[in-house]
Protein backbone atom coordinates (compact mmCIF):
# COMPACT_ATOMS: atom_id res chain seq x y z
CA UNK A 1 0.00 0.00 0.00
CA UNK A 2 1.58 3.25 -1.10
CA UNK A 3 -1.30 5.54 -0.16
CA UNK A 4 -4.65 5.69 1.61
CA UNK A 5 -7.52 8.14 1.79
CA UNK A 6 -10.71 8.41 3.81
CA UNK A 7 -9.31 7.56 7.23
CA UNK A 8 -9.80 9.86 10.21
CA UNK A 9 -6.75 10.95 12.18
CA UNK A 10 -5.86 8.73 15.15
CA UNK A 11 -7.27 11.14 17.73
CA UNK A 12 -10.61 11.28 15.84
CA UNK A 13 -10.85 7.58 14.95
CA UNK A 14 -13.69 5.45 16.21
CA UNK A 15 -15.49 2.21 15.58
CA UNK A 16 -17.80 3.60 12.91
CA UNK A 17 -18.45 3.09 9.23
CA UNK A 18 -16.74 5.60 6.96
CA UNK A 19 -18.32 7.01 3.80
CA UNK A 20 -15.39 5.74 1.71
CA UNK A 21 -11.88 4.37 1.89
CA UNK A 22 -9.37 4.39 -0.94
CA UNK A 23 -6.02 2.66 -1.29
CA UNK A 24 -3.23 2.88 -3.81
CA UNK A 25 -1.47 -0.44 -4.18
CA UNK A 26 1.83 -1.44 -5.75
CA UNK A 27 2.60 -5.10 -6.25
CA UNK A 28 5.91 -6.76 -7.11
CA UNK A 29 5.23 -9.78 -9.25
CA UNK A 30 7.42 -12.85 -9.70
CA UNK A 31 9.23 -12.85 -13.06
CA UNK A 32 7.01 -15.41 -14.80
CA UNK A 33 3.64 -13.90 -13.79
CA UNK A 34 1.80 -12.06 -16.55
CA UNK A 35 0.98 -8.56 -15.27
CA UNK A 36 -2.22 -8.23 -17.29
CA UNK A 37 -3.59 -11.50 -15.91
CA UNK A 38 -2.54 -10.52 -12.37
CA UNK A 39 -4.36 -7.18 -12.67
CA UNK A 40 -7.57 -8.93 -13.79
CA UNK A 41 -7.30 -11.50 -10.98
CA UNK A 42 -6.75 -8.78 -8.38
CA UNK A 43 -9.75 -6.85 -9.72
CA UNK A 44 -11.94 -9.94 -9.38
CA UNK A 45 -10.66 -10.70 -5.88
CA UNK A 46 -11.31 -7.18 -4.64
CA UNK A 47 -14.65 -6.50 -6.35
CA UNK A 48 -16.39 -9.86 -6.05
CA UNK A 49 -18.16 -10.72 -2.79
CA UNK A 50 -17.29 -7.54 -0.92
CA UNK A 51 -18.25 -7.85 2.77
CA UNK A 52 -21.17 -5.99 4.40
CA UNK A 53 -22.67 -4.89 1.08
CA UNK A 54 -19.73 -2.60 0.49
CA UNK A 55 -19.24 -1.31 -3.04
CA UNK A 56 -15.68 -2.00 -4.16
CA UNK A 57 -14.24 -0.66 -7.39
CA UNK A 58 -10.78 -1.34 -8.73
CA UNK A 59 -9.01 0.81 -11.30
CA UNK A 60 -5.62 -0.12 -12.70
CA UNK A 61 -2.94 2.17 -14.05
CA UNK A 62 -1.46 -0.81 -15.87
CA UNK A 63 1.21 -3.25 -14.90
CA UNK A 64 4.61 -4.48 -15.94
CA UNK A 65 5.48 -8.14 -16.23
CA UNK A 66 8.66 -9.22 -14.52
CA UNK A 67 11.92 -10.16 -16.17
CA UNK A 68 13.36 -13.63 -15.93
CA UNK A 69 17.09 -13.64 -16.61
CA UNK A 70 18.22 -16.15 -19.23
CA UNK A 71 20.73 -18.87 -18.41
CA UNK A 72 24.22 -17.53 -17.94
CA UNK A 73 26.66 -18.43 -20.72
CA UNK A 74 29.92 -20.03 -19.52
CA UNK A 75 32.10 -17.17 -20.82
CA UNK A 76 29.86 -14.64 -19.05
CA UNK A 77 29.97 -16.53 -15.75
CA UNK A 78 33.79 -16.67 -15.92
CA UNK A 79 34.03 -12.96 -16.81
CA UNK A 80 31.67 -11.93 -14.01
CA UNK A 81 33.54 -13.97 -11.44
CA UNK A 82 36.98 -12.74 -12.57
CA UNK A 83 35.84 -9.10 -12.49
CA UNK A 84 34.26 -9.54 -9.07
CA UNK A 85 37.39 -11.16 -7.68
CA UNK A 86 39.62 -8.46 -9.19
CA UNK A 87 37.61 -5.45 -8.02
CA UNK A 88 35.74 -6.66 -4.92
CA UNK A 89 37.92 -9.52 -3.67
CA UNK A 90 35.01 -12.00 -3.67
CA UNK A 91 33.23 -14.31 -6.12
CA UNK A 92 30.32 -12.90 -8.08
CA UNK A 93 27.02 -12.86 -6.21
CA UNK A 94 23.45 -12.76 -7.46
CA UNK A 95 20.38 -11.18 -5.92
CA UNK A 96 16.88 -11.66 -7.33
CA UNK A 97 15.72 -8.04 -7.11
CA UNK A 98 14.54 -5.50 -9.62
CA UNK A 99 12.82 -8.14 -11.75
CA UNK A 100 9.87 -5.85 -12.40
CA UNK A 101 12.01 -3.23 -14.11
CA UNK A 102 10.06 -2.90 -17.41
CA UNK A 103 13.19 -1.94 -19.36
CA UNK A 104 14.78 -5.35 -18.76
CA UNK A 105 11.83 -7.19 -20.32
CA UNK A 106 11.89 -4.85 -23.30
CA UNK A 107 15.65 -5.30 -23.78
CA UNK A 108 15.34 -9.09 -23.53
CA UNK A 109 12.66 -9.15 -26.22
CA UNK A 110 14.78 -6.98 -28.53
CA UNK A 111 18.07 -8.75 -27.81
CA UNK A 112 17.03 -12.33 -27.06
CA UNK A 113 20.57 -13.78 -27.10
CA UNK A 114 22.18 -11.02 -25.03
CA UNK A 115 23.67 -11.69 -21.62
CA UNK A 116 22.51 -9.03 -19.16
CA UNK A 117 24.67 -7.62 -16.39
CA UNK A 118 22.14 -5.73 -14.28
CA UNK A 119 23.84 -3.89 -11.46
CA UNK A 120 23.67 -0.68 -9.55
CA UNK A 121 25.85 1.52 -7.41
CA UNK A 122 24.15 0.78 -4.13
CA UNK A 123 27.31 0.90 -2.09
CA UNK A 124 27.56 1.11 1.68
CA UNK A 125 24.76 3.16 3.29
CA UNK A 126 23.63 4.59 -0.07
CA UNK A 127 19.98 4.64 1.12
CA UNK A 128 18.42 3.91 -2.27
CA UNK A 129 15.31 5.96 -3.04
CA UNK A 130 15.52 7.67 0.36
CA UNK A 131 15.59 11.39 0.99
CA UNK A 132 19.33 11.28 1.62
CA UNK A 133 20.25 8.91 -1.21
CA UNK A 134 23.81 9.30 -2.38
CA UNK A 135 26.39 7.75 -4.66
CA UNK A 136 29.25 5.98 -2.90
CA UNK A 137 32.04 7.08 -5.28
CA UNK A 138 34.68 4.44 -4.34
CA UNK A 139 32.12 1.67 -4.90
CA UNK A 140 30.96 3.24 -8.19
CA UNK A 141 34.56 3.35 -9.46
CA UNK A 142 35.09 -0.34 -8.67
CA UNK A 143 31.78 -1.29 -10.28
CA UNK A 144 32.60 0.71 -13.42
CA UNK A 145 35.96 -1.06 -13.70
CA UNK A 146 34.29 -4.45 -13.21
CA UNK A 147 31.70 -3.72 -15.94
CA UNK A 148 34.48 -2.65 -18.33
CA UNK A 149 36.42 -5.84 -17.58
CA UNK A 150 33.37 -8.02 -18.29
CA UNK A 151 32.69 -6.15 -21.54
CA UNK A 152 36.31 -6.72 -22.62
CA UNK A 153 35.74 -10.48 -22.30
CA UNK A 154 32.79 -10.56 -24.72
CA UNK A 155 33.37 -13.08 -27.53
Amino acid sequence: MTGAEGFPSLQDAGNVLRPYTAFKLSLRLPPLVDAGAAVQELKALLEDNAPYQAKVTFESNGGASGWNAPSTAPWFERALDAASQAHFGAPVGYIGRGGTIPLMNMLSRGFAKAQMMVCGVLGPRSNAHGPNEFLHVPYAKRLTAAVAEVMAQMP
